[in-house]
């Protein structure tokens, strides 16, 4: 079966070699940061499941190459929120979810407020600040400023 390529349908560009001596990548990882560097124009617009169908992978096996190269700092976290959603990156317990998508809803929320809140579900203030040190090492703070300064 012969397949003829026209000259719409070749695509050139550029994947840095360093990705193959990296070794807190592997070939997943490697495979999706091709797949994405190749499409790079429409890498926005693409599904978690068409990047794995594209890699030859798992859906599962995508995010976790995703999240190592975003731990690489080889892809932006925005780009990696935005295919698969805090509720698919698995970096996250369950307590950091729930106070992300608490958070999401009430965007001013101070950590006095947090702290009644805590005192409702039984929760300490080292348990969320620990969610919130959790959040904010992956990336997820970005958007919470005033949230960052009560990780730390």
């Amino acid at each position: 079966m012969t397949t003829e390529l026209t000259p719409s349908s070749i695509r050139n560009f550029t994947v840095s070699t360093e990705i193959f001596y990296n070794p807190n990548l592997d070939i997943y990882s490697q495979m999706i940061y091709i797949v994405l560097s190749s499409s790079t124009a429409d890498s926005t617009s693409l599904t978690i499941d068409e990047i794995a169908k594209k890699g030859r992978m798992s859906t599962k096996h995508a995010i976790k190459a995703m999240q190592a190269l975003v731990n690489e700092q080889l892809i932006p976290h925005k780009l990696f929120r935005k295919m698969i959603g805090e509720f698919q990156d698995d970096r996250l317990s369950w307590a950091a979810k729930g106070l992300l998508t608490y958070c999401k809803e009430h965007r001013d929320i101070t950590l006095s407020e947090l702290l009644m809140l805590s005192d409702q579900s039984g929760e300490d203030e080292q348990s969320i600040r620990r969610a919130l040190r959790e959040l904010e090492r992956n990336g997820y703070l970005e958007e919470f400023p005033e949230l960052i300064k009560l990780a730390n």
